[in-house]
């Protein structure tokens, strides 16, 4: 890889009245969870979470997508234990960090959402979603399982919700989203209702946030650190297997895979 695409900012980061506004863009592979991606946006979590005059973190994206889930095309390539470890590591630990930030994260969207942007979406404190958004839990299609990401996500859902979008990889809609509890509102006017929200943060105290934060993901918290290892087992092993081979080509390719029917 050279120097150049190395530097590549796929994240933006900029500050405005104690708002910190983190941006996915990396619009070649529609904000799909590459390395350089995961790892740029840690280091603006971090930064935000670090800056004591940030309120509110607003996790946003460029484009039709907010996120994809997991570079493919990257993890077809890189497919010997370490790196599957490495990757199923690298998910859970973005996840956490999103979860124990002092800071709460809004994530407002506009886009579809897939897969492993799924549990980023499930890590955030408030999702705010635009009426082009589109929702799905794809992992099964190309024979893998949504592993690590189950950590945040199924505490969002009803059992019953969860089993089938799971199961099935269908995709649902904003309405749908806010019914079973996903997301927090679906709205015509996302700048207006982000608006409200970042007014309503603006007026609520530091440490305030920073202890009802923690107070209402620590069931969460607990759970997530308890399954953590038996999750990234099964990832890594699933990554690693045959049929995640064929369904990984089989996307790339832009065909079905051969059990599809």
């Amino acid at each position: 890889m050279s120097t150049e695409q190395e530097t590549v900012e796929l994240v933006h980061y900029e500050v405005d009245r104690g708002v910190a506004v983190v941006t996915l863009d990396s619009p070649h592979n529609r904000n799909a969870l590459s390395n350089r991606l995961v790892g740029q946006l840690l280091e603006s979590l971090r930064r935000a979470d670090e800056d004591e005059h940030v309120r509110v973190i607003v996790l946003t994206h460029t484009g039709t997508t907010f996120c994809a889930g997991m570079d493919l095309s990257e993890a077809s390539e890189n497919t010997g234990a370490d790196a599957a470890t490495a990757r199923s590591e690298q998910l859970a630990d973005l996840l956490r960090t999103i979860l124990t930030l002092g800071t709460p994260v809004v994530a407002s969207i506009d886009g579809h959402v897939r897969a492993g942007g799924m549990g980023i979406i499930g890590a955030c404190d408030i999702v705010v979603s635009g009426p082009r958004s589109t929702f799905a839990l794809t992992e099964a299609k190309i024979g893998v399982a949504p592993s690590i990401i189950s950590l945040v996500v199924l505490s969002r859902l009803t059992d019953r919700s969860a089993a089938r979008l799971c199961l099935t990889g269908e995709v649902f809609d904003p309405a749908e989203a806010a019914r079973i509890g996903f997301v927090t509102e679906a709205v015509e006017d996302r700048d207006a209702a982000l608006s409200k929200l970042l007014t309503d943060f603006r007026a609520v105290s530091p440490q305030g946030l920073r202890e009802t934060k923690q107070l209402v993901n620590h069931a969460i918290l607990a759970a997530f650190d308890a399954d953590r290892a038996r999750v990234v087992e099964q990832s890594t092993r699933l990554f690693r297997s045959e049929e995640a081979a064929e369904g990984m080509r089989a996307f790339l390719e832009k065909r079905p895979p051969r059990w599809a029917q």
